[in-house]
């Protein structure tokens, strides 16, 4: 799927949720509370990690396998193990109720039919999905046909997250992505009739792509029967294949102000077209925002399963190992893949709710926050919230705040200021 990457003039990755934080002010001090009034909330969310792809594309930095599908059996063990101990843990003899299922990758559907339907057994078997869930399937195009869907369908998915990036033939070249125009419109189209709920990937700024180019994107996404569009500008991760042919002056980045204006269309074209823009990359028709997304913009808790998964449950956070095939080792031999862990003060989760929360085009409401962790968070950042609207990055109405058009460019800035 396509790479989680920034927009405007902060061309930075964002991967990481953690930052060096201050502690709270004396009088408030949340030093004082292990947890948030009423206790940590109980997950009702899950990811899962499927590292298997085709190929890995030149700009990936992902957890993902290429051409290993011979570990896919051992993969599906480890899985088994890890979400029975998530539930020991949790301390549950059921199965976790969960309200969102998201399985991304890596590409789930490049599971062969008889292991996805052996990772639904598993599914079936340790979770128990609420009547109104939201379950979430990524996919490439090229591996969308009814076979697929049908197995997709009987378990319960009911949205599909194609990795379509474009519908230019020569911008998929560049890409490295092994699909077609053709491929990703027949695959949305017969997604749509499958499972309904469509979300798309597309990508933007690419080596020679022009602001033409991505607008022809954008009008043949809102021609099809998608009901989301995540919208992403090219970011060049250090140890990718594509960072390293910039540093070569092999790729030339797309000119700043060409991707501001692409960023610009992308709210336009998708805004015409009934899609709101919801967060800095996300644009929805009405009733289909991203559920699973907003646990993780708001702060909730939520389980995670796979090679590079981040877990957040009862105030701690632990991430799995990177490596699949080290994930795979450490969790069929010792039960336990974690690569890092760590408490969350409440200071660091009020500025993760803020920093994260703010990225929602409707902003957030900070007194809110304060009641969440039970003390007075927002006067701990008056100063960066000042800073921000001197810059017209921001707007406030009491303790309601946004970002503006103009802060919009400048998420990610403000994102770690809050942040630090």
């Amino acid at each position: 799927m396509g790479p989680r990457v920034n927009t405007g003039e902060e061309h930075g990755g964002h991967e990481s949720q953690d930052g060096v934080l201050r502690s709270g002010r004396s009088g408030d001090s949340p030093e004082r509370k292990q947890s948030p009034p009423g206790g940590w909330p109980t997950p009702r969310s899950l990811y899962l990690h499927v590292p298997f792809c085709r190929h890995r594309c030149g700009y990936c930095n992902f957890s993902v396998l290429a051409g290993r599908d011979d570990l896919q059996d051992r993969f599906l063990d480890a899985i088994e193990r890890e979400v029975r101990g998530v539930r020991a843990q949790a301390g549950s003899e059921s199965p976790l109720l969960l309200d969102t299922l998201y399985l991304g990758g890596g590409t789930p559907t490049q599971l062969t039919d008889a292991r996805l339907q052996r990772l639904m057994r598993i599914l079936r078997e340790n979770v128990t999905l609420s009547p109104d869930a939201e379950f979430t399937c990524e996919a490439n195009p090229e591996d969308v046909d009814v076979t697929v869907l049908s197995r997709l369908k009987e378990a319960g998915v009911n949205r599909i997250s194609l990795g379509v990036q474009s519908f230019h033939d020569s911008k998929l070249q560049t890409l490295q992505r092994s699909h077609s125009r053709d491929h990703a419109i027949g695959a949305i189209e017969l997604a749509a009739k499958w499972i309904g709920n469509v979300t798309i990937d597309l990508i933007f700024a690419v080596p020679g792509e022009t602001l033409a180019d991505w607008r022809g994107d954008l009008e043949c996404a809102v021609s099809l029967p998608i009901r989301h569009v995540s919208t992403y500008s090219l970011t060049y991760e250090k140890g990718t294949q594509f960072w390293s042919r910039r540093e070569r002056g092999g790729l030339t980045p797309v000119n700043e102000a060409v991707d501001i204006r692409m960023y610009r269309a992308s709210r336009q074209i998708l805004g015409d077209a009934g899609f709101a823009h919801y967060e800095i990359s996300s644009f929805a028709m009405p009733g289909c925002r991203s559920r699973h997304n907003s646990v993780y913009w708001n702060g909730y808790g939520w389980y995670a399963l796979g090679p590079g998964a981040a877990r957040f449950v009862g105030g701690r956070r632990h991430v799995n190992h990177r490596s699949p095939t080290t994930y795979i080792k450490r969790m069929l031999e010792t039960g336990d893949a974690t690569a890092e862990h760590e408490s969350i003060s409440l200071e660091q989760h009020a500025r993760e709710i803020a920093a994260f929360g703010i990225r929602q085009i409707d902003g957030i409401d900070l007194a809110k926050v304060d009641r969440r962790v039970g003390y007075e968070f927002s006067r701990t950042i008056e100063s960066v919230l000042d800073s921000c609207e001197q810059s017209k990055w921001l707007c406030r109405n009491g303790s309601h705040v946004k970002l503006t058009s103009r802060g919009l460019l400048f998420a990610d800035s403000v994102e770690s200021m809050i942040l630090q």
